[in-house]
């Protein structure tokens, strides 16, 4: 069986480790939180900077430290690691339907339910949480993360480090600047700015984002 690093203790992590293990030997978890050491259901708990140890260089990687809190500094996280992307899976759950016109990048998650319509193309790192549809010809962009139950329709664009929340729609043809959060439910019918934040139906503009959010998953 092979062996894989889960980055970050959070709750996407607890969700996944059913779908994990079934795949996976877990050789450690990954974590900068006092709180979650030095051992987790007999895992071992260790911080990020040993993701270059020896030990794991058999191991591959799996990304999930990601909130609404957190979500801006997860591609700072990844390449602070020093890890390959090559070296990051792709866990997808077999409940999950992903069309093989598609294109899914390295070190995603797909999580139950989640459908993945032609020609939708899914950027690195990207999680995409239960039960949600990118459709036709819409692109997610790297490191982004995408609640459960989201719908996203056709040509819709994405931009990196996004935070599409649960139960948001997104209209056909939008256009999502880096950085923006959409908020749990909100109705997205028009462009959203970089660093904005959305809520509402329809969606309108509640901030622009600080990008000062703490790392700590």
């Amino acid at each position: 069986m092979s062996r894989i690093v889960l980055v970050g203790l959070s709750g996407n992590t607890l969700e996944l480790l059913d779908l994990i293990t079934a795949s996976f030997e877990i050789a450690a978890i990954l974590s900068d939180n006092p709180d979650h050491a030095p051992i987790f259901e007999g895992i071992e708990v260790t911080p990020l900077s040993n993701a270059g140890e020896p030990r794991f260089s058999d191991c591959q990687f799996l990304f999930l430290i990601g909130s609404e809190k957190s979500y801006t500094k997860r591609s700072d996280m990844i390449a602070r690691m020093g890890i390959k992307d090559r070296r990051f899976t792709t866990l997808t759950d077999p409940r999950a339907t992903v069309s093989s016109r598609a294109k899914v990048g390295l070190g995603c998650v797909l999580s139950t339910g989640v459908t993945i319509m032609a020609q939708a193309k899914i950027g690195d790192h990207v999680l995409i949480l239960p039960q949600s549809i990118i459709h036709h010809d819409s692109q997610i962009g790297r490191c982004s993360i995408v609640g459960s139950h989201v719908t996203i329709a056709g040509n819709v664009t994405v931009g990196p480090s996004c935070y599409i929340g649960s139960a948001s729609a997104i209209r056909n043809g939008i256009t999502i600047g880096e950085g923006a959060l959409i908020g749990m439910g909100a109705n997205v019918v028009r462009d959203v700015a970089p660093g904005a934040i959305m809520v509402g139906n329809p969606a309108r503009p509640l901030a622009t984002r600080d990008h000062s959010a703490s790392g700590r998953d």
